[in-house]
């Protein structure tokens, strides 16, 4: 029993490991793959900014963030990236809901994972 528990372990961190390598190798081609189908190519082309500073956080597209807004609703999901004329961040949630949200309504923002990165 603690043999296939020990190899399970190997396989999915090994699994990790390729993942992170492909999304790597993904960031060198200036390629990131948002595998939802509620991300239309509009919602991309409005986002005019990629990489920005949000709070004391750099965060980027592809990097999966959790926001809690001065109203006390919570949303997760992946960066699709900014708009600057309009001072917002395109979110695409779990739930593949697309949001745009006011940078001026954030409270908090916590980075969950950077795409292409260990830990």
């Amino acid at each position: 029993m603690k043999n296939i528990v020990f190899i399970l372990l190997i396989v999915s961190v090994l699994g990790y490991i390729l993942v992170v390598i492909k999304e790597k190798i993904y960031l060198k081609e200036n390629t990131i793959v948002i595998d939802n189908k509620s991300v239309t190519s509009e919602h991309i082309n409005d986002a005019d900014i990629s990489e920005f500073l949000l709070g004391n956080l750099k965060i980027g597209t592809g990097d999966e963030i959790s926001i809690l807004l001065k109203s006390n609703k919570k949303f997760s999901g992946i960066v699709i990236g900014a708009k600057e004329k309009e001072n917002s961040v395109l979110l695409v949630t779990h739930k593949d809901k697309v949001l745009d949200l006011s940078v001026t309504k954030i409270k908090r923002v916590k980075l969950i994972s950077k795409y292409g990165r260990f830990f």
